[in-house]
């Protein structure tokens, strides 16, 4: 055999079934690693973000606009870092996104000493690039994953980030006191926690991300072996791929809307920073540590189930957080169920965007449901702040409630299964 043949039969051993899984659990947990450290760095910012923000602005009306910067960030390089992942790959999208990040996150630090509330927002639009990579991750899970475990290897990476996002809410505390002892700014002492956490997580996307998940993916599409590329490959179903893009966007801004406005509604109630920090960090729990359930119920029930099943829950958290608003156990236990139907609905409605996109236009989608979503939670911060001035907590958790109704009415549209041949682009 010539040493040309011998490569390519090896090459071929490579892209087979049984080697792609063994690079799927690979690239599974190199994610997880990446998302527990992301997360920390994420769940430290944003813990604090919203009341930086109204200290150095000197207005509580614009509290939100931290939250609302952060996602605007996300959404101005959601399709930039897709692009990038297309042509690239994941690991140095996922390493770019993060090293973006960094800089704002130093960024809010100088802000911070310089009382600076247009540099403040500025470097929380840089933070939105982490928040970016973070999203893309729960993507890089699925692209060599098959239609029985899409769900659960997408939610297994979207379940590490519990372990960093509770405690880094929890390290306010000790990061003020750090921050005191080197003379940082009041309230940034955490944000040193966060820069750590980020250059490790570029450290990981870099060097162990091998090979690259998008990339091989490719390949498998490319190669002869038609097990292999039937499982990747999908046939290109717009309609549910749009409904897939709503239902995580609206379940994103509700729960951007209510969240944001949280540490500052405790504030009010007299809350402690401690306290404050210990609720986020629940409410990020139920974001992330039951999401392997719903992983594998929306890989047995199906989707559009799991989807619904989570605009239930979205709207008991809703009701909660109204009727117990002068109560910080009924907050904590809404901003619970606020992260839990945000789970069911954003693993759900990712896997389900996955495998109704074709190859072709998969990665493109990605970019475009991170971008919409990063959008329409932007929007949901802004007004939330406004809305809070206006009619209170209770209040805007009922106003928001609509995109609950929004959601299930429209659920039928993601059963479509019909195939066109000219199949309109998204």
């Amino acid at each position: 055999m010539a040493p040309s043949d011998a490569g390519r039969d090896a090459r071929a051993d490579s892209l087979t079934p049984v080697a792609v899984a063994g690079v799927q659990r690979r690239t599974v947990a190199v994610l997880s690693v990446g998302q527990i450290l992301g997360g920390l760095a994420f769940g430290a910012t944003i813990s604090l973000g919203a009341v930086l923000a109204a200290e150095i602005s000197g207005d509580e009306a614009y509290s939100g606009l931290a939250a609302a910067a952060v996602t605007l960030g996300t959404a101005a390089v959601a399709v930039p870092l897709a692009t990038l992942a297309r042509r690239r790959g994941r690991r140095l999208s996922l390493a770019v996104g993060m090293t973006v990040a960094l800089v704002g996150v130093v960024l809010v630090v100088l802000a911070a000493g310089l009382a600076s509330f247009p540099l403040l927002l500025a470097a929380f639009g840089l933070v939105g690039a982490g928040q970016a990579a973070n999203l893309q991750s729960r993507f890089a899970a699925a692209d060599l994953a098959t239609d029985a475990t899409r769900g659960r290897d997408l939610s297994i990476v979207v379940w590490a980030t519990t372990i960093g996002a509770v405690l880094g809410p929890n390290l306010t505390g000790p990061g003020e006191a750090l921050g005191d002892a080197v003379g940082m700014p009041p309230l940034t002492g955490p944000y040193l926690f966060t820069v750590i956490a980020q250059v490790f997580a570029i450290a990981v996307y870099l060097l162990a991300l091998r090979p690259d998940p998008l990339l091989l993916a490719h390949e498998v599409v490319a190669a002869s072996d038609a097990s292999a590329r039937t499982a990747i490959a999908k046939p290109d179903q717009p309609a549910v791929a749009r409904y897939a893009i709503f239902a995580v966007a609206a379940a994103h801004g509700v729960m951007v809307s209510v969240m944001a406005m949280t540490p500052v509604h405790l504030l009010h109630h007299g809350a402690s920073l401690s306290i404050i920090g210990l609720t986020i960090s629940l409410h990020i729990a139920g974001m992330y540590a039951l999401a392997p359930v719903f992983g594998l119920l929306a890989d047995r029930l199906g989707r559009i189930p799991t989807i619904v099943v989570g605009q239930v829950i979205l709207a008991a958290a809703l009701v909660t957080a109204s009727f117990g608003q002068e109560s910080t156990g009924a907050v904590t236990i809404a901003l619970v169920l606020l992260g839990l139907g945000w789970s069911a609905t954003t693993v759900a409605g990712a896997a389900l965007l996955t495998e109704a996109s074709s190859e072709a236009r998969r990665t493109r989608r990605q970019g475009l449901s991170d971008l919409t979503m990063s959008l329409v939670g932007a929007i949901g911060a802004i007004a939330a702040g406004l809305v809070l001035a206006w009619i209170g907590y209770g209040g805007l958790a009922l106003v928001v409630g609509v995109a609950v109704i929004a959601t299930v009415l429209l659920a039928p549209l993601g059963r479509t299964q019909r195939v066109a041949a000219d199949a309109r682009r998204v």
